[in-house]
């Protein structure tokens, strides 16, 4: 295994390390604030409320800079297509997530506690859980088509027929 190999390994680790969040988050949160807010919004609320944010943060970064590192080494390789879709496709995901996720995310749980429950903010955060399951379910593939790429990462090396692998077979013999 060489440098290259290590940087693609992390890439596909870090990829794993946002679906496995976005995971979590679908499982363990999202259902307890969208469930009717804004009484179910208490856990973001206060000195101590949840901020998932911080960990997002890092991750993104990290995440497109092990692609873009990636990229670099690897693009005369075969599995550059794979990466290269993976980035594309991820970076696409990070500016949708900038310019709605974010942003309704901050409005809906911003909202001030009542013990109220108000059906147009339930259905406004039904609807955002909703498309985030789906940007979840697109980040998977994403990572399926990275992954793939590394059964690729030799195939430039051993290109040989079969033919000439037998004949390299019988001059070592």
């Amino acid at each position: 295994m060489n440098l290259k190999d290590i940087v693609y390994s992390f890439a596909c680790l870090s990829f794993a390390i946002v679906i496995g969040g976005a995971v979590y988050e679908h499982l363990a949160v999202v259902p307890q604030w969208s469930a009717a807010p804004p009484a179910s919004l208490s856990m973001f609320q206060g000195e101590y409320g949840l901020n998932a944010g911080l960990f997002w943060m890092c991750i993104h970064p990290v995440t497109i800079l092990l692609l873009t590192a990636t990229l670099i080494l690897f693009w005369k390789n075969n599995s550059r297509k794979n990466i290269l879709i993976t980035s594309g496709g991820y970076v696409l995901i990070v500016i949708v997530t900038a310019t709605y996720f974010v942003p309704e995310l901050m409005e809906i749980t911003g909202t001030a506690f009542s013990e109220t429950i108000d059906a147009s903010l339930t259905n406004r955060a039904k609807l955002w859980e909703l498309f985030s399951i789906v940007r979840l379910l697109m980040l998977v593939v994403l990572a399926i088509v990275l992954f793939l790429g590394l059964t690729k990462v030799n195939a430039k090396t051993n290109s040989q027929t079969i033919p000439q692998k037998i004949s390299s077979l019988a001059n070592v013999v």
